[in-house]
């Protein structure tokens, strides 16, 4: 997929909070080496440098456009231009961290064990992903994509469930861990601007739809599920869009 930094970070705050906050409820004070995987435009590296200010910190992405900016952003890291479903350390790793990342990489659970063993002793693996997929935004996202002349050209996208449930990533890693530690946290995002939950997918959710379709068939299925989500979402009194958002928090440690 082409990623635009530009549109990603429309929302900045708002994508950024779950990083902070996945950080710091990682107990390890020490660190030498944090591998941030799909660091994106390096936002939640810089999480990572405020947490570890003395480690080295590695951000790796599949994405030009995406590493481009984060090198741009200042923070002190390699940037390594890598697939993350296959990147593996070349060095000992005390903290491996992907913050919304991991729901886009089919069948990543076996991924997940195997960075769990490539971790020190001590070290631990954390990992935040939207948990939000039977949201209006979604449903009516995967409703728009089947109900129009565009379906046959869309129907190999729409993503289900590519998040599990908690209890089975708990099942997962905790025969690989000393501690597991997974929540749930609901966002109540209150949204600037026009269209704000249409702005908000057309960084993420809606990109492989976008780039599936062009000319009038692509302006079509924007305008019709635009539609769809100003009525699900409609903009308040004070200008803000409300859009809950709820997120899967894992940390586990080795």
């Amino acid at each position: 997929m082409s990623w635009d930094p530009s549109v990603y970070m429309a929302f900045g705050n708002e994508r950024t909070r779950p990083a902070f906050e996945l950080a710091a409820r990682i107990p390890v004070e020490r660190a030498r080496v944090v591998v941030d995987l799909g660091c994106g435009p390096g936002n939640s590296t810089a999480a990572l440098a405020q947490r570890w200010p003395e480690a080295k910190l590695i951000g790796v992405d599949s994405s030009a456009e995406m590493l481009a900016k984060a090198k741009a952003s200042g923070v002190k890291a390699q940037w390594q231009q890598a697939d993350v479903a296959t990147w593996a350390p070349s060095e000992p790793v005390f903290v491996i961290y992907s913050n919304a990342m991991f729901q886009w990489v089919k069948e990543h659970q076996p991924i997940f064990v195997r960075l769990m063993k490539s971790l020190e002793e001590g070290g631990a693996l954390g990992v935040q992903m939207p948990r939000n997929f039977d949201a209006p935004s979604h449903v009516l996202l995967r409703e728009s994509a089947a109900s129009g002349p565009w379906a046959e050209a869309l129907q190999h996208i729409p993503r289900v469930k590519p998040v599990d449930e908690p209890d089975e990533y708990y099942d997962l890693l905790a025969p690989l861990a000393r501690h597991v530690d997974i929540w749930e946290t609901e966002y109540l995002q209150a949204l600037e601007g026009e269209d704000a939950v249409f702005q908000w997918v057309s960084g993420t959710a809606l990109i492989p739809y976008r780039e599936a379709l062009s000319g009038a068939l692509r302006e079509e299925f924007l305008a019709a599920y635009r539609a769809r989500l100003a009525k699900a979402y409609p903009r308040r009194g004070d200008g803000r869009t409300l859009f809950p958002f709820k997120r899967i928090f894992i940390v586990a440690r080795r």
